[in-house]
């Protein structure tokens, strides 16, 4: 069973690490908490366990996070790392992942 989370874990640190990109903390936080392909991030892991998450903000442009949870009182949290918008490349593969497979069957005909 997964932990639910508590909430977003942000400081000075991490809010300006991911401003710098153009990507607002409401953003983050939206694309975060609704459907996205999430995969490790071991590259970038030497103390902790890091994820990349890649979504969609609430007004649809494709977001790249980089994220790690936190416990804190007893409550797991989000921690954003740092988040940008992706490339042109990265949305053209999301896209392919993520379609329904029923539509595509249907646009085919």
């Amino acid at each position: 069973m997964v932990e639910p989370i508590f909430g977003f874990d942000w400081d000075a640190a991490n809010r300006e690490k991911c401003k710098r990109h153009g990507v607002r903390l409401e953003e983050i936080e939206t694309a975060l908490r609704g459907p996205m392909r999430i995969f490790p991030d071991p590259e970038h892991s030497a103390t902790e366990t890091r994820y990349l998450g890649f979504g969609r903000t609430s007004a649809g442009r494709h977001v790249l996070v980089a994220f790690t949870y936190r416990t804190k009182a007893g409550h797991r949290f989000i921690r954003p790392i740092s988040a940008r918008f992706m490339h042109a490349k990265e949305i053209k593969h999301y896209e392919a992942q993520t379609q329904d497979p029923r539509q595509t069957a249907a646009t085919e005909d």
